[in-house]
């Protein structure tokens, strides 16, 4: 049988918009690999009267139900005793819990426990409880009335820990089928455009499917397959993946990774090679997203971020007759940069990005969307010359660093630039 779950979030400062309900997202992405169908997401402030009816709405449609948020020490926190009320759950008092926040408060903290934090040692009678290792707050389960209800902190944290250690084995146990999912990533391409070349396969996919979703500067597709184990679904997504690489070419980078910084970081490792950034428009976007990455000091040497034209030619070496003549937003300028870094930095392959983001043209009237990306290699210089069009200043620095991984992974792996 299929298992349907709703995903209640419990929290006014979701409402209002101070924190992103990035819980509900986690714990999708966990359903939807254990095989349970995930229909529909709930927020709801810190009230009793709302969540209660938030929980008489979510019995009557799933037979699964997970609450993140309210299982604090505060007088807010009132997730446990709702639910309690709305399932004639009794709460039961463990003093062997209390004893475990007492000692992560003076172990961790270093302080001692607020006595409001006692109730916390409350949890449904009968319940699974899950303890928390990273938090003060333990989750629970129960099933009632055929409906089984899980209890998750609100703090991501907390809430990830729980999940993988508890709540999947539990909801693991529920389920008879798995729900794989493959990211096939790719960039050069925008998403009406991708999903035209497949849209007749993608019409005629039942089990397996497939779908488009638009990343901020790339097109990332979802293939889908439900069966009965993780290896008879992998068997049946690899036909997918064959049939979007074949379609699709070589703007396909990668399956089941970050981004292209990921993939520009492993080609360097198995190449034993090293990089360096020269960014100007981008403003170090590109450094940020390799430095992101653990591991990238092995391969990623450094980089400059050369705002100001002064700063190209004292620190990167641009010659001043290229910087008077084509301006700072060229070709020729580009391809400097690069090489400029490749030698201050010592690095095997240097990657350049000037541009015009925007929101107004450079001082020499270089339209926004004018970008060039340069590339210093040992076997030469080479410059991908872009217009990206009018758009918003963060999108062009987002395509631009693109771009420049983009080039970096074409000369790695031998295709053109």
């Amino acid at each position: 049988m299929a298992h349907t779950a709703e995903i209640i979030a419990v929290g006014t400062e979701l409402l209002l918009g101070n924190i992103a309900n990035t819980n509900a997202q986690a714990i999708s992405q966990s359903l939807s690999a254990l095989g349970v169908n995930v229909f529909w997401h709930t927020v709801v402030g810190d009230n009793p009267e709302r969540l209660r009816e938030a929980l008489d709405i979510a019995r009557r449609r799933c037979d699964i139900i997970l609450t993140t948020g309210g299982l604090g020490p505060t007088y807010d926190d009132l997730t446990k005793q709702t639910i309690c009320e709305a399932f004639g759950q009794k709460l039961v008092f463990h003093p062997e819990i209390l004893e475990e926040i007492r000692t992560f408060y003076e172990s961790a903290l270093h302080v001692p426990m607020p006595e409001n934090n006692a109730q916390q040692a409350e949890l449904p009678e009968g319940c699974v409880i899950f303890d928390n290792p990273v938090g003060t707050a333990p989750g629970c389960a129960f099933e009632s009335g055929g409906v089984h209800v899980l209890m998750l902190p609100g703090p991501p944290h907390e809430m990830t820990t729980m999940l993988r250690r508890h709540a999947e084995p539990y909801l693991r146990r529920l389920s008879r089928e798995v729900i794989l999912s493959r990211d096939i990533m790719t960039f050069g391409m925008g998403e009406s455009s991708v999903e035209e070349l497949l849209r007749g396969e993608m019409a005629r996919m039942v089990n397996p499917t497939l779908a488009t979703y638009a990343k901020p500067s790339e097109v990332r597709l979802r293939a889908t397959a439900k069966a009965a184990s993780e290896a008879e679904a992998a068997a049946m997504l690899d036909p997918v993946e064959r049939m979007v690489r074949d379609a699709l070419g070589d703007i396909v980078y990668g399956v089941d990774v970050s981004g292209l910084a990921e993939v520009c970081l492993r080609l360097l490792a198995e190449r034993k090679l090293t990089l360096a950034t020269a960014e100007s428009c981008t403003g170090g976007l590109a450094a940020e997203r390799l430095t992101a990455i653990p591991g990238a000091s092995r391969v990623y040497r450094g980089g400059v971020v050369s705002y100001w034209t002064s700063v190209k030619g004292d620190v990167l070496r641009v010659p001043r007759e290229i910087l008077d003549t084509y301006g700072p937003v060229s070709e020729p300028c580009a391809r400097a940069m690069a090489e400029g870094a490749r030698a201050v930095t010592g690095a095997d392959i240097a990657v350049s990005v000037t541009g015009a983001a925007g929101p107004d043209p450079d001082e020499r009237g270089v339209p926004v969307g004018i970008v060039y990306v340069g590339l210093a290699t040992r076997s030469g210089t080479f410059c991908r010359s872009l217009d990206l069009g009018r758009r918003r200043r963060d999108r062009i620095q987002g395509l631009a660093a693109n771009h420049a991984f983009d080039v970096v992974r074409r000369y790695l792996t031998g295709l053109p630039i």
